[in-house]
Protein backbone atom coordinates (compact mmCIF):
# COMPACT_ATOMS: atom_id res chain seq x y z
CA UNK A 1 0.00 0.00 0.00
CA UNK A 2 1.66 3.45 -0.58
CA UNK A 3 1.22 5.84 1.47
CA UNK A 4 -0.25 9.44 0.81
CA UNK A 5 2.29 12.48 0.98
CA UNK A 6 1.40 15.30 2.80
CA UNK A 7 0.08 18.36 1.02
CA UNK A 8 3.18 20.44 2.37
CA UNK A 9 1.01 24.09 1.39
CA UNK A 10 -1.49 23.57 3.74
CA UNK A 11 1.28 22.47 6.83
CA UNK A 12 1.88 24.90 9.56
CA UNK A 13 5.53 26.41 9.93
CA UNK A 14 5.95 24.38 12.75
CA UNK A 15 5.03 21.20 11.41
CA UNK A 16 7.34 21.64 8.58
CA UNK A 17 10.21 22.35 10.76
CA UNK A 18 9.24 19.23 12.45
CA UNK A 19 9.02 17.11 9.46
CA UNK A 20 12.33 18.92 8.76
CA UNK A 21 13.81 17.44 11.90
CA UNK A 22 12.49 14.02 10.57
CA UNK A 23 14.64 14.83 7.60
CA UNK A 24 12.00 15.48 5.06
CA UNK A 25 13.59 17.98 2.55
CA UNK A 26 10.58 19.09 0.41
CA UNK A 27 9.25 20.53 4.15
CA UNK A 28 12.50 22.52 4.11
CA UNK A 29 11.86 23.60 0.20
CA UNK A 30 8.25 24.31 1.02
CA UNK A 31 9.39 26.59 4.18
CA UNK A 32 12.50 28.28 2.51
CA UNK A 33 9.65 29.63 -0.80
CA UNK A 34 7.46 30.79 2.28
CA UNK A 35 10.27 32.74 3.87
CA UNK A 36 13.28 32.87 1.87
CA UNK A 37 11.91 36.37 0.03
CA UNK A 38 10.30 38.29 3.01
CA UNK A 39 13.43 37.11 4.96
CA UNK A 40 15.63 39.02 2.21
CA UNK A 41 13.53 42.34 2.30
CA UNK A 42 14.09 42.32 5.70
CA UNK A 43 17.94 42.35 5.89
CA UNK A 44 18.02 44.63 3.10
CA UNK A 45 16.36 47.14 5.01
CA UNK A 46 18.72 46.62 8.09
CA UNK A 47 21.96 45.96 6.36
CA UNK A 48 22.70 49.29 4.16
CA UNK A 49 20.68 48.21 1.08
CA UNK A 50 23.26 45.71 0.75
CA UNK A 51 21.95 43.20 -1.75
CA UNK A 52 24.92 40.55 -2.05
CA UNK A 53 24.81 40.71 2.20
CA UNK A 54 21.53 40.16 2.72
CA UNK A 55 21.51 37.24 -0.25
CA UNK A 56 24.24 35.85 2.13
CA UNK A 57 22.03 36.24 5.55
CA UNK A 58 19.44 34.72 3.96
CA UNK A 59 21.32 32.13 2.91
CA UNK A 60 23.41 31.66 6.25
CA UNK A 61 19.82 31.56 7.90
CA UNK A 62 18.76 28.76 5.96
CA UNK A 63 21.76 26.74 5.89
CA UNK A 64 21.93 26.98 9.64
CA UNK A 65 18.46 26.13 9.94
CA UNK A 66 18.59 23.09 7.30
CA UNK A 67 22.02 21.64 9.30
CA UNK A 68 20.54 22.28 12.63
CA UNK A 69 16.03 21.77 12.74
CA UNK A 70 16.42 21.18 16.16
CA UNK A 71 17.07 24.38 17.04
CA UNK A 72 13.81 25.91 16.67
CA UNK A 73 11.33 24.64 19.22
CA UNK A 74 8.29 23.47 17.60
CA UNK A 75 5.53 25.06 20.26
CA UNK A 76 7.30 28.40 19.45
CA UNK A 77 5.87 30.27 16.46
CA UNK A 78 8.45 29.94 13.67
CA UNK A 79 7.87 33.16 11.87
CA UNK A 80 8.48 35.20 15.09
CA UNK A 81 11.40 32.49 16.00
CA UNK A 82 12.59 33.57 12.63
CA UNK A 83 12.51 37.28 12.83
CA UNK A 84 14.47 37.14 16.08
CA UNK A 85 17.06 35.09 14.63
CA UNK A 86 17.21 37.59 12.11
CA UNK A 87 17.48 40.70 14.49
CA UNK A 88 20.32 39.14 16.03
CA UNK A 89 22.26 38.69 12.83
CA UNK A 90 21.62 42.04 12.31
CA UNK A 91 22.86 43.36 15.76
CA UNK A 92 25.88 40.76 15.58
CA UNK A 93 26.94 42.59 12.00
CA UNK A 94 26.73 45.81 13.38
CA UNK A 95 28.71 45.26 16.12
CA UNK A 96 31.31 43.90 13.64
CA UNK A 97 30.73 46.97 11.05
CA UNK A 98 31.29 49.13 14.32
CA UNK A 99 29.77 51.90 12.97
CA UNK A 100 25.87 52.20 11.69
CA UNK A 101 26.53 55.22 9.87
CA UNK A 102 27.84 53.92 6.54
CA UNK A 103 26.04 54.88 3.50
CA UNK A 104 23.17 53.65 2.29
CA UNK A 105 24.12 51.95 -1.18
CA UNK A 106 22.03 54.64 -3.23
CA UNK A 107 21.09 51.84 -5.76
CA UNK A 108 23.67 53.13 -8.73
CA UNK A 109 23.85 49.61 -10.29
CA UNK A 110 19.65 49.80 -10.64
CA UNK A 111 18.88 49.93 -14.17
CA UNK A 112 17.47 53.82 -15.02
CA UNK A 113 13.65 53.80 -15.20
CA UNK A 114 11.85 55.82 -18.55
CA UNK A 115 9.20 57.95 -17.04
CA UNK A 116 6.11 57.69 -18.03
CA UNK A 117 4.90 61.05 -19.68
CA UNK A 118 1.30 60.27 -17.97
CA UNK A 119 2.86 60.52 -14.61
CA UNK A 120 2.44 63.33 -12.92
CA UNK A 121 6.43 64.92 -12.35
CA UNK A 122 5.88 66.73 -9.17
CA UNK A 123 4.38 64.13 -7.45
CA UNK A 124 6.92 61.53 -8.35
CA UNK A 125 9.60 63.90 -7.61
CA UNK A 126 7.79 64.52 -3.99
CA UNK A 127 7.06 61.20 -3.81
CA UNK A 128 11.01 60.09 -4.37
CA UNK A 129 11.98 63.34 -2.32
CA UNK A 130 10.04 61.98 0.66
CA UNK A 131 11.21 58.45 0.24
CA UNK A 132 14.72 59.66 0.57
CA UNK A 133 14.00 62.21 3.30
CA UNK A 134 12.07 58.55 5.42
CA UNK A 135 14.91 55.90 4.55
CA UNK A 136 17.61 58.80 5.75
CA UNK A 137 15.24 59.63 9.32
CA UNK A 138 14.96 55.85 10.15
CA UNK A 139 18.26 55.42 9.36
CA UNK A 140 19.40 57.90 11.81
CA UNK A 141 17.45 56.61 14.70
CA UNK A 142 19.00 54.66 17.15
CA UNK A 143 18.48 50.83 16.83
CA UNK A 144 15.79 50.25 19.49
CA UNK A 145 13.05 52.54 17.90
CA UNK A 146 14.22 51.76 14.73
CA UNK A 147 13.68 48.15 15.04
CA UNK A 148 10.24 48.12 16.78
CA UNK A 149 9.13 50.75 13.88
CA UNK A 150 10.35 48.29 11.19
CA UNK A 151 8.96 45.16 12.75
CA UNK A 152 5.74 46.77 13.36
CA UNK A 153 5.41 49.21 9.91
CA UNK A 154 7.03 47.22 7.17
CA UNK A 155 7.23 43.95 8.26
CA UNK A 156 3.57 43.85 9.75
CA UNK A 157 4.38 41.69 12.66
CA UNK A 158 1.92 42.07 15.83
CA UNK A 159 3.05 44.01 19.07
CA UNK A 160 2.91 40.41 20.81
CA UNK A 161 5.19 39.20 18.39
CA UNK A 162 7.80 42.04 18.30
CA UNK A 163 7.62 42.12 22.21
CA UNK A 164 8.79 38.40 22.07
CA UNK A 165 11.06 38.96 18.92
CA UNK A 166 12.71 41.69 21.27
CA UNK A 167 12.33 40.06 24.88
CA UNK A 168 10.36 42.93 26.18
CA UNK A 169 7.17 43.46 27.50
CA UNK A 170 4.29 44.79 25.51
CA UNK A 171 4.42 48.49 27.09
CA UNK A 172 7.99 48.97 25.98
CA UNK A 173 6.88 48.02 22.61
CA UNK A 174 4.34 50.51 22.60
CA UNK A 175 6.52 53.34 24.26
CA UNK A 176 9.36 52.77 21.56
CA UNK A 177 6.29 52.68 18.72
CA UNK A 178 4.96 56.03 19.63
CA UNK A 179 8.70 57.45 20.39
CA UNK A 180 9.33 56.34 16.94
CA UNK A 181 6.52 57.31 14.85
CA UNK A 182 6.69 60.76 17.31
CA UNK A 183 10.03 61.20 15.92
CA UNK A 184 9.45 60.94 12.31
CA UNK A 185 6.51 63.07 12.65
CA UNK A 186 8.71 65.69 13.39
CA UNK A 187 11.92 64.81 10.95
CA UNK A 188 9.37 64.56 7.95
CA UNK A 189 7.10 67.56 9.36
CA UNK A 190 8.06 69.24 5.85
CA UNK A 191 6.33 66.78 3.72
CA UNK A 192 2.71 67.27 6.02
CA UNK A 193 1.17 69.67 3.80
CA UNK A 194 2.13 67.65 0.28
CA UNK A 195 0.74 64.35 2.38
CA UNK A 196 -2.25 66.30 2.79
CA UNK A 197 -3.08 67.09 -1.07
Amino acid sequence: MRLLKPAYDSLSDEQLVHRMQLGDKRAFDQLYGRYAQALFYFFMRALWKDKEKAQDFVHDFFAKLIQQPQLFDINRSFKTWMYAVANNMCKNEYRKQGTRKEMYAAGGDAPLAVPDPAMNVLKVTQDAQFNEAFQSALKNMDDKHREVFTLRHIEGLSLKEIAEILQINGGTVKSRLFYATKHLATVLKEFERVLID
